[in-house]
């Protein structure tokens, strides 16, 4: 049984490698993260100054708040720099074809 939060919320060819994208799936504000093959989503609010993290940068580290420079791994959502101390939501994300669909009601960390 699918979960009833599952929502489409782009194609693969509107994420560029390695630029988050903000979508809204309801009332969660999620960013997306395409790296090489895997599509990664976590919710779009860095946990130290809830700032949108969509508006920062992938570095090699993982995602990094434009604000502050907190840094969040694109796989478990845990701080990987401060000053990020808690992590952020990772959303189960499913690509079907070309269609990008996210579950906020299912966390993976």
């Amino acid at each position: 049984m699918r979960s009833p939060n599952v929502t489409k919320v782009c194609t693969l060819s509107d994420l560029d490698d390695k630029k988050p994208l903000a979508v809204k799936v309801g009332d969660v504000p999620v960013v997306l993260v395409r790296d090489g093959d895997e599509v990664h989503a976590l919710r779009d609010e860095c946990s130290h100054a809830f700032q949108p993290l969509s508006l920062g940068e992938v570095t090699n580290k993982g995602l990094e708040c434009w604000l502050h420079g907190a840094c969040f791994d694109l796989r478990t959502g845990a701080p990987c720099a401060p000053p990020g101390i808690e992590p952020v939501e990772v959303y189960a994300v499913r690509v079907d074809g070309e269609d990008v669909f996210v579950d906020p009601g299912t966390t993976v960390n």
